[in-house]
């Protein structure tokens, strides 16, 4: 019976690992304002805020035009750059975000 119990608040503690390893997924949206700047609203899955995240906007040969950092209400605004762009949540190993300046809609 000992064993039993053991084996099973094992196996509760392996599943409320593996629940909270995956609750922690990045999540980052732009739009266009319309008045020639961008504004990006980034998070975790999980609630948790995403103020101080490294956002970068990269032209389209990956050559960093802006960088800066969530504000402490997790958004970034930025001018909008010409041509091809792409923006990059940042938010370490396994939690980045690219999305293509293309896909940025008002």
């Amino acid at each position: 019976m000992k064993r039993t119990m053991m084996m099973l608040g094992f196996a509760c503690a392996l599943l409320f690992a593996a629940t909270a390893a995956f609750a922690h997924t990045p999540v980052c949206s732009c739009f266009d304002n319309g008045d020639g700047t961008v504004t990006c609203e980034g998070g975790f899955s999980d609630g948790s805020s995403a103020s101080g995240v490294r956002m970068m906007v990269k032209d389209g040969s990956g050559k960093v035009l802006i960088e800066g950092k969530m504000s402490g209400n997790s958004d970034f605004e930025f001018k909008k750059p010409a041509g091809d762009y792409m923006v990059v949540f940042d938010a370490g190993e396994g939690h980045v975000i690219e999305i293509k300046g293309a896909d940025i809609v008002q």
